[in-house]
């Protein structure tokens, strides 16, 4: 089953992809969160054939939910996605993807955090699910 991975923030949005069969989740690309996020969205579900979404769901230090918590769900609700979507709290996924990328000691984007993070959550997924 082809799984799609997103980190969304208010500007831009991570994309991960796996396949449940493997259990590992690679990055994908990441997308600007202006007017027409929603219908590449969906475009990215049935190029690449998804089956399910999986959407990181963030919460303060005490799990609660916040601020942002309800802009996910909010995002999620206009998606109107075809298949299924999945929550997955993505606790610190942010902090330990920019650590990653810190300790490659390369270049990176905020973009590139994001993607990271996308990857973090849908690994969990995995992991949990699979």
């Amino acid at each position: 089953m082809r799984l799609l991975g997103l980190d969304i923030g208010e500007r831009r949005i991570g994309v991960a992809w796996a396949n449940s069969d493997v259990k590992l989740a690679s990055p994908g690309e990441v997308l600007i969160n202006d007017e027409t996020v929603f219908e590449r969205i969906s475009e990215l579900v049935v190029n690449q054939k998804v089956r399910a979404i999986v959407v990181g769901l963030p919460r303060n230090s005490k799990g609660e939910e916040t601020k942002q918590s309800a802009y996910v769900q909010d995002f999620v609700a206009k998606l109107k996605s075809s298949v299924p979507v999945h929550f997955q709290d993505e606790s610190l996924t942010s902090v330990l993807a920019e650590e990653q990328l810190k300790s490659s000691k390369k270049t990176y984007s905020k973009g590139d955090i994001d993607v990271a993070a996308a990857v973090l959550i849908l690994n969990d997924y995995l992991e949990r699910n699979f």
